[in-house]
């Protein structure tokens, strides 16, 4: 898969061509819209390699993959290998791993990989995740924990979930409708209206882990500006939390009382 033909954009094109793109993409194939889950899928890890600059270097400097590196076929939502071999493990068994084994041989454990959507809110959350996976001794369903805060690409082993086996998931992060995340920060929009901004108020937000918290703003404030809840963001691999982001987004109210605008007129009349 060419992440530059998923987006439908040139290999020149530039970092907000490639944003745009993918946001036209994502609102047309979202699952919750109704799209198709699979498309979104490959749209989101298109996404989080090019619209990231320093991946997006790194993607472009990698030689590109042999046509045979993803032979997975479509189950239940998730992807499997046909024969669940790791090409790695393949080669090491052929040429016998001689070194500190003279006799060739090795203690070999199946491997089996799959691809496993989650939303944004269960990466925060820590939930279940049930799987039916494809074995030569039939289908097997098995229960796995999803790590907090996982990135799109995150590959997490499983032992002792299938008997002679080992599992290994790719991860794909769904993009939230309501919070956009930058490393561990998230980002939401706060709808403020203009008078407020003028006077003043209190606000209520629900922060991802449905906590419902009274922001305050202030009177006299500028449109677009920024307020940080400190430790309301997703998950950080050293336990903590990172920030959730608020933008005042500002918007005129449908109806205003005529006193309202007549005051207004007269201060900027004096």
């Amino acid at each position: 898969m060419d992440y530059y033909d998923t987006l439908g954009v040139p290999r020149t094109a530039s970092q907000e061509e490639i944003k745009k793109a993918y946001r036209k993409l994502a609102m047309e194939h979202h699952p919750d819209r109704g799209g198709d889950n699979n498309k979104f899928q490959e749209i989101s890890v298109a996404y989080d390699t090019l619209g990231d600059p320093n991946k997006r270097a790194q993607y472009d400097n990698t030689p590109r993959p042999f046509p045979f590196q993803d032979f997975g076929q479509e189950s239940d939502g998730f992807q499997f290998n046909v024969n669940g071999f790791d090409l790695n493990d393949l080669f090491g068994h052929v040429f016998g791993q001689r070194q500190g084994n003279p006799f060739g041989q090795r203690n070999h454990q199946q491997i089996y990989r799959t691809r496993v959507t989650v939303s944004l809110v269960d990466t925060y959350n820590r939930v279940d995740q049930i799987l039916k996976l494809n074995t030569p001794q039939g289908t097997k369903v098995i229960n796995i924990k999803i790590p907090q805060g996982l990135q799109t690409g995150n590959q997490i082993r499983y032992d002792n979930v299938i008997d002679g086996g080992v599992l290994i998931v790719e991860f794909v992060i769904l993009p939230d409708l309501r919070f956009d995340r930058k490393g561990d920060d998230l980002y939401a929009n706060l709808p403020v209206s203009v008078l407020d901004l003028i006077t003043g108020t209190k606000i209520q937000f629900t922060t991802i882990s449905k906590r419902t918290l009274e922001v305050t703003i202030k009177p006299q404030t500028q449109p677009w500006m920024q307020l940080k809840i400190a430790g309301e963001g997703m998950p950080t691999v050293n336990g903590g939390f990172g920030d959730q982001i608020l933008l005042i987004k500002p918007f005129i109210p449908d109806s205003i009382d005529t006193d309202i605008i007549e005051s207004i007129k007269r201060s900027q009349n004096k």
